[in-house]
C-alpha cells in the first residue's frame, strides 16, 4: 500500500485545482469568522474608526463590484492560462505542460481571485436593510476591500510571470530542475568499496516461477523495502524485470520469484508497485531526461528550426553528466541478513547518456553548429569523469558525432572544425583537462 500511498501523494501535488480549491475555502472561512466577529469587544476603537461607515446599500454595491470584477478577470486568466499552455505544448512538447500545471505561482493567483469572489457572496448575504435589522458587517468589509487589492497585486505578478514562464530558457531551467532531483535520488556519493550488481552475484533464476500483473499502464511508484522485506519474511528471493518508467501490458511478466512454490508473490508484487496512465519524473531518471531532450529535438524540427535551443538543452545535459561525475548509480540488488532477497534493473551511466545524445545527434546531423557542441560539451564532461568505462562511454558518441558529421556536412569548413573538436576531445580522454584550450 505504500507504493499507492506514494503515488496518491505526487498525484495531489501534481493536480491544478488543489491549492485553488483550499484558497476559496480558506477565504470562505475567513468570510464567516469576519461577520461573525462584528461588534465584538477585543476591536480597537481606532480600527473601527477607520473602517467602512456607509450604509447598507452601498456596502451590497461594493461587495458587487468587488464579486463582479474578479469572477471576470478570472475568466481573462483562464484564458491567458490555455493561451500559454497550447503555445507550450506545440512548440515545447505536450509532455511538458505539467511544469505549468504544477506552477503554484498560477495555483494561487487562481486561488485567490476565485476566493476573494466566494468571500464577497458569502459576506454579501448577511448584508441587511430596514431600521429594525440594519446590519453591515464592516469587518467583513475591510477584508473585501484588502482581498480587491491583494487581486490587483496579483494581476500585476500573473502578467509577469506568465511571460517569463513561457520563455524556452525558462522551461528548460524548470526541466532541468526535475532532472537534477530525479538525478540525485538515482546516484549516491562514490563509495569506496564498489556496490553489488546483479552480474556480480551468481544466482540461478532458471527454476525461477514467472509473477504476472493483472494491470496495465506505467509503472510509476515501486516500493522496495516492502518487497524486500516480504521476501525476507517468506525466505524468497525476487527479480523484478521491470523498472519506473517500463509500460506493463495486462497478465505480462513482471518478475520472477524463487522458490517457486512459495504463495503470495503475486499480491506482494502488485501492492509493492503503482500504476499511472502516463510517465512522471521523480523516480523515473530517463523520462525527466526525455523531457529535456523533447525540448531539443522539437527545436531542431524543420517547422521550428532553432539550434540555438537545441544547443542550451546540450549545456544542460552536459551539466547533469558532471554532476553524476562525483557519483555513482545506485545498487539493483538489495540484502538483507547477509542474502540477496530483491535484485532489480537500474539506470545506469550508458543508458543516460544514450537518451541524452542519441536523438539530439539523429536530428541534429545536419546542423553542424549542434554536432560542434555536442563534442564541446562531451569534452567538458571528460575531463571531469575521469572512470576509464565511463570515458568509453563518451568516446563511443564522439565517434557517433563524427560519422554523422562526414555523412552529412558537405561544407570541408565545418568538417574541418568538427574534426579539431574531436582532436580535443581525444586528448582530454586522453590526458585530462583542461578541456577549455584554443577555442573550445
Amino acid at each position: 500500500m505504500g507504493a499507492r500511498l506514494h503515488k496518491l501523494i505526487h498525484d495531489l501535488r501534481s493536480t491544478f485545482w488543489l491549492v485553488p480549491a483550499l484558497l476559496v475555502a480558506l477565504c470562505v472561512l475567513a468570510a464567516f469568522s469576519a461577520v461573525g466577529a462584528e461588534g465584538a469587544e477585543w476591536i480597537p476603537e481606532p480600527l473601527l474608526a477607520i473602517l467602512y461607515q456607509g450604509g447598507e446599500s452601498g456596502a451590497r454595491t461594493l461587495l458587487g463590484a468587488i464579486a463582479t470584477s474578479t469572477i471576470g478577470v478570472t475568466g481573462t486568466l483562464f484564458s491567458i492560462t490555455i493561451a500559454a499552455l497550447t503555445l507550450a505544448s506545440s512548440q515545447m512538447g505536450p509532455r511538458l505542460l505539467d511544469n505549468f500545471t504544477r506552477d503554484r505561482g498560477n495555483q494561487v493567483v487562481l486561488g485567490v481571485f476565485l476566493g476573494a469572489f466566494a468571500y464577497c457572496l458569502v459576506v454579501l448575504r448577511q448584508v441587511r436593510g430596514g431600521e429594525d435589522d440594519l446590519f453591515v458587517p464592516r469587518l467583513a468589509l475591510a477584508g473585501a476591500m484588502l482581498l480587491a487589492a491583494l487581486c490587483v497585486a496579483l494581476l500585476v505578478y500573473y502578467v509577469h510571470h506568465m511571460s517569463s514562464r513561457i520563455n524556452i530558457d525558462t522551461v528548460i531551467d524548470l526541466v532541468r530542475r526535475d532532472f537534477f532531483a530525479a538525478l540525485d535520488s538515482q546516484t549516491q556519493p562514490k563509495p569506496d568499496v564498489s556496490p553489488l550488481q546483479p552480474a556480480d552475484i551468481d544466482l540461478d533464476w532458471s527454476q525461477a516461477r514467472p509473477v504476472h500483473d493483472p494491470r496495465n499502464g506505467y509503472l510509476q511508484q515501486l516500493e522496495t523495502t516492502d518487497l524486500a522485506a516480504w521476501a525476507l519474511a517468506n525466505d524468497a528471493r525476487i527479480r523484478l524485470l521491470v523498472r519506473p518508467g517500463d509500460f506493463i501490458m495486462a497478465g505480462g511478466c513482471v518478475a520472477l520469484v524463487w522458490p517457486p512454490e512459495v504463495e503470495g508473490a503475486e499480491k506482494a508484487v502488485v501492492e509493492a508497485t503503482a500504476l499511472s496512465a502516463r510517465r512522471t519524473s521523480g523516480a523515473d531518471l530517463e523520462y525527466s531526461a526525455r523531457q529535456l531532450v523533447e525540448v531539443a529535438v522539437r527545436a531542431l524540427s524543420p517547422g521550428i528550426n532553432d539550434p540555438m535551443t537545441a544547443i542550451a538543452v546540450l549545456d544542460q545535459l552536459a551539466s547533469a553528466l558532471c554532476r553524476v561525475a562525483s557519483r555513482s548509480f545506485v545498487s539493483g540488488v538489495t540484502v538483507r541478513d547477509g542474502r540477496v532477497v530483491l535484485v532489480r534493473p537500474v539506470s545506469d551511466y550508458a543508458g543516460l547518456v544514450d537518451i541524452s545524445f542519441d536523438m539530439i545527434r539523429q536530428n541534429g546531423a545536419g546542423s553542424p553548429a549542434v554536432l560542434i557542441r555536442i563534442l564541446e560539451v562531451l569534452t567538458l564532461v571528460a575531463e571531469l569523469e575521469r572512470d576509464p568505462e565511463r570515458l568509453a562511454v563518451l568516446q563511443v558518441h564522439a565517434d557517433k558525432v563524427m560519422a554523422d558529421g562526414r555523412r552529412c556536412i558537405g561544407n570541408a569548413s565545418d568538417l574541418a572544425d568538427l574534426s579539431a573538436r574531436r582532436g580535443m576531445f581525444g586528448a582530454v580522454v586522453a590526458h585530462g583537462g583542461p578541456a577549455r584550450r584554443a577555442r573550445l
